[in-house]
């Protein structure tokens, strides 16, 4: 018999042990259950919003940056433009590719903000591993995170994701890594910091706010004594860390102001509009999202919907706020300091927007915009997991036992505080399933999509030959204020089909509201009635005629249409104000429709070819519309 024979007749039970043994995975989550619930938690969250993004489509801003990708090549002047005031040039880099390649395809985008949530989600659930202590508690701050709707703008809309996913991946990042050189005082550590940071800065401006995060993070949470001592402590131990910031941040600040703005700063013209602002910022979106808010969204048009909790929700949240903050400091005496940490992090998001948001027209809605906190939902889960369980490398003697009032020493007060807290925690998971769904129903409704597939429809099936003026999209497609990004000819550079645009026809087509094809329409300023009687107004070959109209016309891009009896064949030039244009006449009763840019308050039509004579009744300048 050989040895390994006899090794399974001796121990049967030990073959049998290794043999039904946990496989990898097996063995991966027994080694830490903590962390296999941290991954599917995340992979669930993700999935989720993947889901909830394929609802909807592209708004507003995506369209217009989808053009003039289209319009550009990949340059230095591209990619450092500025964006609403945002350098942005990897977010621009990415959408020069993604725009290129896929066009108004969904799937794409999709599939690139999943990855960013997938990265974010790991890298935030790692940090919550080395900062805080461990055990089943650091799921908390984990899942406040991960399905905060205060961050479902950041999952389903493209060029938000672009510009706070890699934001919220560098902060998540550089904290990281300044834990560990604040804690080891190695040099590698100090270069990631740097390295993520300017990662962050690639994307969003806003990443210039990890540099103050980092400061007040490391005063608040590894010092300790008062004010003075703590902000004095910190600058002499990591002093490298704040030169090297405050060099990368002042070098970056230094290009910023170089760059052309799309628009000057929106200050506020009085206190008025900052203190509303404030309470929106705070009463209306961050304290009630972190509990499971808003539970109640306002539609926006295609854009993202805004915050809009009801008010006994929303006074409930800030009880619960309350009694959280109340019951971590009594226990734990370090988390009055995480949640100064919070507050100076979300004073810091609050006087940014204050000064560079709120004098615009869209100013008193910038409060109830739940992706210009998205950044503070991260911040919030580091400093309410700091609160509730406490920094890893701290003693835990500072943790002091809260004396129990009397009334919760009665028979069944332990039993009622526990109900009472797990009642609590299911409000607020349920409030978290609802306020997610109701944002996918809202983000569902796309105009946008809806009169694309229809042009695209309409292009499809119109006969050879259709040509169109280049009018401007509806409003609640791209708003006017996009200008010239919101004209037909910017938004169709995309699509799979793509209108003919003249500026010169007989029978030129427009597209309605809704995407369907329709005969152009001038409405505006029409001629006065002519003096030829049976001719209205007469235009003999080579005699210049002036042809009042019925107002004047500031100077504008206008549509003209002209209604014509010619005796042959010519050419004309047509007159407004001081610009001209040439046109062709044909013999006969004719209708010609042309682009011209001017201003005044008569037309002029002089006849090139001498003999030919022009009757005209019916010439009116102003804007191309659909025939209903």
């Amino acid at each position: 018999m050989s040895m390994p024979e006899a090794e399974a007749e001796t121990h049967p039970e030990r073959v049998a042990s290794d043999g039904d043994g946990p496989g990898p995975i097996g063995r991966w989550l027994r080694a830490d259950p903590v962390r296999a619930v941290a991954i599917a938690l995340i992979a669930v969250s993700v999935a989720w919003r993947a889901g909830l993004a394929t609802r909807g489509w592209f708004s507003q801003d995506e369209f217009v940056i989808a053009a003039q990708v289209l319009d550009t090549g990949l340059d230095a002047d591209y990619l450092l433009r500025t964006f609403n005031n945002h350098l942005m040039p990897g977010g621009l880099l990415v959408a020069w590719a993604m725009v290129r390649a896929a066009g108004f395809a969904t799937w794409p985008w999709v599939l690139l903000l999943a990855v960013g949530q997938a990265a974010t989600g790991i890298a935030a659930y790692r940090l919550l591993r080395d900062l805080l202590r461990p055990g089943w508690g650091l799921l908390i701050p984990l899942c406040l995170f991960v399905f905060c709707p205060l961050t479902l703008e950041v999952s389903s809309l493209w060029l938000v994701g672009l510009l706070v996913l890699p934001m919220q991946l560098a902060l998540v990042m550089a904290v990281a890594a300044q834990v560990r050189y604040v804690r080891t005082g190695r040099l590698r550590h100090l270069v990631a910091v740097a390295l993520w940071l300017v990662f962050g800065l690639l994307f969003d401006t806003k990443s210039l706010l990890i540099v103050p995060l980092l400061f007040l993070l490391t005063v608040f949470l590894f010092t300790s004594g008062g004010v003075w001592r703590s902000l004095a402590t910190a600058i002499r131990r990591h002093w490298p860390a704040w030169l090297m910031l405050s060099v990368l941040a002042g070098a970056y600040l230094a290009f910023y102001v170089t760059r052309p703005a799309a628009r000057e700063l929106d200050e506020p013209s009085s206190v008025g509009p900052v203190l509303n602002f404030l309470g929106d910022l705070v009463g209306e979106t961050v304290v009630p999202g972190l509990l499971g808010g808003p539970w109640r969204w306002s539609y926006a048009g295609d854009g993202p919907p805004l915050v809009d909790p009801y008010d006994i929700a929303k006074w409930l949240s800030w009880a619960v706020l309350a009694t959280l903050v109340v019951v971590t400091v009594r226990r734990r005496p370090s988390a009055g300091r995480a949640w100064l940490l919070l507050t100076c992090y979300l004073g810091l998001v609050a006087a940014l927007f204050a000064i560079t948001r709120l004098g615009g027209p869209l100013g008193p809605l910038v409060g109830v915009v739940p992706r210009y906190v998205a950044d503070v939902v991260l911040v919030a889960a580091i400093c309410v997991g700091a609160a509730l369980l406490g920094i890893k490398d701290t003693d835990e003697d500072e943790v002091s036992a809260w004396p129990v009032p009397t009334v919760l020493r009665e028979p069944g007060a332990f039993a009622v505080g526990l109900v009472s807290m797990i009642v609590v925690l299911a409000t607020i998971g349920v409030g978290t399933l609802w306020s997610t769904a109701r944002f996918g129903d809202n983000w569902s409704t796309k105009y946008g999509r809806d009169y694309l597939a229809t042009t695209q429809a309409e292009l499809a099936a119109a006969p050879p030959g259709t040509v169109f003026f280049d009018t401007a999209v509806p409003d609640r497609v791209i708003a006017g204020y996009f200008w010239p990004d919101n004209l037909q000819s910017h938004f169709f550079r995309p699509a799979e089909r793509r209108p003919t645009f003249v500026t010169e026809a007989a029978r030129p087509s427009t597209f309605d509201d809704l995407g369907r094809i329709r005969p152009v329409v001038v409405q505006g300023r029409k001629i006065v009635p002519g003096p030829v009687d049976g001719c209205g107004h007469l235009a003999q070959g080579g005699q210049p005629t002036r042809i009042p109209l019925d107002g004047y016309l500031v100077e504008w891009p206008y549509a003209v249409h002209f209604g014509y009896l010619s005796s042959g064949d010519s050419t004309a030039l047509f007159r407004l104000g001081d610009a001209t244009r040439e046109i062709t006449l044909r013999r006969g009763l004719n209708d010609l429709y042309f682009l011209l840019e001017g201003a005044g308050d008569a037309v002029e039509v002089t006849v090139a070819t001498p003999g030919v004579g022009v009757c005209t009744e019916l010439i009116t300048v102003g804007r191309a519309v659909p025939a209903s």
